[in-house]
């Protein structure tokens, strides 16, 4: 190769390096690094890895036992707390109540379940503002091991994304705007071919 032709290929390697190099090196930060854009990041919080929920039985509220899978099959918006539901605890089924009816016809892949960790239940005030929900007792040494694998940061606000699977994957903040949990939620059904 004579030296002019040499001299001739350097700008077209160089043009090319000041293309493929920032691609390749985005590439590289986004799936090996711990970089994202901010505009990639969800609202909620994600628990990584996600938790595998174990098959437990709950009592509902008139002591009947449900079925051992009961994060199964569907996606979960779940809330726990005390039965006799606090302020934080009107807000928290609030939020998923709305989240469930803004998602239209997603809906009906969506449940929500609230799991009380004691005093178990105001079953009026359940019935009278959140017909559908699952109010359920975590009584057994079963149900409460299920909880034990929930994050023990602020339950008393936060919602909780299950997915179809029974892996717990997300925690979300009822303090936030809760049109963040819609915009998750919405990702998540979009992404998923099951549930």
């Amino acid at each position: 190769m004579s030296t002019s032709q040499h001299r001739g290929r350097l700008p077209l390697f160089g043009l090319a390096g000041l293309f493929f190099l920032p691609v390749l090196a985005a590439f590289y930060l986004y799936y090996n690094g711990d970089w994202r854009p901010a505009g990639s990041t969800t609202h909620g919080e994600l628990i990584i890895p996600a938790r595998p929920l174990p098959s437990a039985e709950f009592l509902l509220a008139n002591g009947t036992p449900t079925a051992r899978h009961l994060f199964k099959g569907k996606w979960t918006l779940a809330y726990r707390g005390n039965g006799q539901c606090d302020d934080a605890c009107i807000r928290g089924l609030w939020v998923i109540r709305q989240t469930r009816l803004l998602l239209t016809h997603d809906m009906e892949r969506v449940q929500r379940v609230f799991i009380a960790e004691e005093n178990c239940c105001n079953t009026k005030f359940f019935s009278r503002e959140h017909p559908g929900l699952a109010v359920v007792a975590a009584q057994s040494i079963d149900a409460l091991a299920v909880l034990t694998l929930f994050p023990s940061t602020d339950s008393t606000h936060s919602v909780y994304i299950i997915d179809p699977l029974g892996n717990l994957m997300m925690r979300f903040d009822t303090r936030e705007n809760p049109k963040g949990l819609l915009t998750d939620l919405k990702k998540l059904l979009k992404l998923s071919h099951i549930g």
